[in-house]
């Protein structure tokens, strides 16, 4: 069974950068979609970003222009670069892997203070 191990999570004040990193326990080059989700409190499970495994991205509007998805095969390991984070982006992150069935990590926490 694959296993995702994300990391990079914490906290940081509106404004700063964190990088999230998800290792995956298996090859990814054959993986097509990959993708970070979050999930604030209260609140529904969204997709963040996703990257395909010819490099394309696409990004929910809130995060545009501010977060970069990137994946390094040779590394088995999905990246999100986040940038001028703001207190709306506070959630744990997942990452995601679809092989048939979606597999997930277990989740970062990322929390941005005002």
């Amino acid at each position: 069974q694959v296993q995702l191990v994300e990391s990079g999570g914490g906290l940081v004040q509106a404004g700063g950068s964190l990088r999230l990193s998800c290792a995956v326990s298996r090859t990814i080059l054959s993986i097509n979609a990959m993708g970070w989700y979050r999930q604030a409190p209260g609140k529904q499970r969204e997709l963040v970003a996703r990257i395909t495994n010819t490099g394309n991205t696409n990004y929910v509007d809130s995060v545009k222009g501010r977060f970069t998805i990137s994946r390094d095969n040779a590394k088995n390991t999905v990246y999100l670069q986040m940038n001028s984070l703001k207190p709306g982006d506070t959630a744990v992150y997942y990452c995601c892997i679809t092989i048939g069935n979606n597999s997930w990590g277990q989740g970062t926490q990322v929390t941005v203070s005002s």
